[in-house]
């Protein structure tokens, strides 16, 4: 269960990051926009794992024994993408206005990530639906904080919070491998 609150807090990062961006844009009512933000990207974040988790289920005869390997590249591959986004892009600078469209489209981009992690759940002895349960109320939590970290000048966390996760899940992947 361990590995799973420490994937739920690497995964959330990336939302957590965008929360910042947003919490900096904010023009409106802060509590609104925070729980907005943290069930958008809470319910995305634990949904798609599980469409992850599906395919992990389907494809699990015809990669069985190399799955490892195979959850070790995903999570290499989102880390690597997350400390590449980290370093170089910033999309709320593009945001002008934050609508349910906006939050959506978000939620969605930052989520895509947390789907090729659920092919990873498998290979863990766990309950999926309570690893997505956490997933979902950590990110919720972390996303919701993140829009007050944004209001409050947290600029400067933004990319030390995704290069984090980044770091995470990359390590997650090396665990994974020779465990």
């Amino acid at each position: 269960m361990f590995e799973v609150i420490i994937l739920s807090f690497a995964l959330s990062m990336d939302a957590f990051a965008v929360s910042i961006g947003l919490g900096i844009k904010n023009k409106g009512d802060i509590k609104i926009l925070a729980l907005k933000v943290g069930l958008f990207f809470g319910i995305f974040q634990a949904l798609m794992p599980f469409i992850g988790y599906l395919g992990g289920i389907g494809l699990k005869e015809y990669i069985q024994g190399y799955d490892s390997i195979i959850a070790f590249v995903l999570l290499l591959l989102i880390g690597g993408k997350m400390i590449y986004e980290a370093l170089n892009e910033n999309v709320e600078e593009e945001i002008t206005q934050i609508s349910n469209k906006i939050l959506l489209t978000l939620a969605i981009a930052t989520s895509i990530d947390a789907m090729a992690a659920g092919f990873t759940l498998h290979l863990f002895d766990l309950n999926v639906y309570l690893s997505l349960f956490l997933i979902g109320i950590i990110t919720f939590i972390m996303s919701y904080i993140g829009v007050y970290v944004g209001q409050k000048g947290g600029d400067k966390y933004e990319t030390k919070a995704e290069l984090l996760g980044g770091i995470v899940l990359i390590l997650i992947g090396f665990k994974i491998l020779l465990f």
